[in-house]
């Protein structure tokens, strides 16, 4: 295993936790949280591989005082839990031998940070998951590890690393003869080249994993493929194709926070399409459904423009606030997507200089974090706002061609049904 793979910042392990310290006051329950979490994975490095065994004596005494500072963070909610069961499961991975047992509680926590977009948190949970796993990780763990670590990095916009990350687990379950993992591993790298902006070579990928799962019982992997086709045809201005593709992932899918993701994305290209009705309902299920996290604010950004799209002002403004709560924390792409859309409500009220200050940051946020897909996007839009500042220069006013198809029918009549 590379180390370049699992290389970590230098200076003090897990030091990215005590930088809550600097962010909150220092008697908040988020800093309190932090200082615990850094003490639990100090404590979880006494199991690695790679360094001396503490005596007994040592262990025991570190042991004790994690376990004390978590009980009094005992009542701070989720992540108070996490960090007592990530400190319970590495003693007992320390009495038994089976390191393998930690895994679990560092990977159930990493997911949790990541759902709280606390990303460069999640990487070092998931780090130390594979640190004290090297070697006795079971084959399905080490797999789901470097998936995940590979998602964490392409949210970050890390992409040469999130790459490498997917690579790994391909090269773990290809040995294993998982060709299910395999898979999946492919649908990762293929968004890396997607949010990397090169479409034409994410476009084979998703369709040659399609061709690779016919005759397979691969639910999810067709469905994830499904979904990223879905995005990308969108991309590619072909939305009537696109809608298709998003409602089979939709069905596809099992789990409900993957379902609510498709559903954004198919609002965003029913919106696209002119179905502003189908559109606001396929979101608003989102919003009813989904818990605090980027899929719900990439639902609120889209109802955003939906709103500016109707020049509806009023809820433009709404839904636009409802975002400003939770941008600070948000990944780079939805940060720059949101400053994009906000532009270009302002742009459609007339409010030429604001449309402009939030397309120009939407364009820094982007070229920052070599996100050149959205790049794309911002520059000629910013363009318009600078030729002219008309609303129907900066996007379209009115619908696309209202494409009148069978598959787009029955998406719609399948969308009427929702929350039914």
């Amino acid at each position: 295993m590379s180390t370049e793979l699992q290389s970590r910042p230098a200076g003090l392990p897990h030091a990215v936790f005590l930088q809550r310290v600097a962010d909150e006051p220092a008697t908040s329950p988020d800093v309190r949280l932090g200082q615990g979490a850094f003490l639990a994975l100090r404590f979880v490095d006494l199991l690695a591989p790679d360094r001396e065994p503490p005596t007994p004596d040592v262990f025991r005494y570190q042991w004790a005082a994690t376990e004390r500072y978590c009980a009094e963070l005992a009542g701070e909610g989720t992540e108070a839990s996490h960090l007592s069961c990530i400190v319970r499961a590495a003693g007992e991975a320390h009495r038994t031998g089976e390191f393998n047992l930690v895994a679990p509680a560092l990977f159930a926590y990493a997911l949790y940070l990541e759902q709280e977009s606390h990303l460069d948190e999640a990487e070092d949970a998931l780090l130390s998951m594979l640190d004290i796993g090297r070697g006795r990780l079971q084959t399905s763990d080490a797999i789901s590890a470097w998936m995940r670590l590979g998602r964490v990095r392409r949210l970050q916009a890390d992409f040469d690393r999130a790459d490498a990350a997917y690579a790994e687990a391909g090269r773990i379950a290809a040995n294993a003869g998982d060709r299910q993992a395999v898979l999946t591993s492919r649908v990762g790298q293929c968004n890396v080249v997607y949010f990397r902006g090169n479409l034409a070579e994410a476009e084979r990928g998703w369709r040659s994993i399609l061709a690779d799962c016919v005759g397979t019982p691969y639910r999810a992997v067709v469905a994830q493929a499904e979904h990223g086709l879905g995005n990308l045809l969108n991309l590619r201005s072909l939305p009537h194709e696109s809608a298709p593709h998003l409602w089979r992932a939709y069905e596809l899918y099992e789990e409900e926070s993957l379902q609510l993701r498709a559903l954004n994305d198919l609002g965003i290209v029913l919106l696209r399409l002119g179905h502003v009705e189908a559109a606001a309902r396929a979101l608003g299920a989102v919003v009813r459904r989904d818990r605090p996290g980027e899929t719900l604010l990439n639902a609120l950004i889209e109802l955003m423009n939906c709103a500016s799209y109707s020049r509806d002002r009023v809820g433009f403004e709404r839904w636009r606030e409802r975002c400003l709560d939770h941008i600070p924390d948000a990944p780079p792409n939805v940060r720059s997507d949101f400053s994009m859309k906000a532009g270009i409500g302002f742009a459609r009220f007339g409010n030429v200089r604001r449309a402009e200050s939030e397309l120009r940051k939407a364009l820094e946020i982007a070229t920052a974090h070599g996100l050149h897909e959205l790049v794309f996007r911002i520059e000629p839009i910013l363009t318009g706002a600078n030729d002219c500042g008309a609303p129907e220069h900066v996007e379209s006013a009115a619908p696309e061609i209202d494409h009148v198809i069978e598959s787009l029918k029955e998406v719609s009549a399948s969308l009427a049904t929702l929350g039914t």
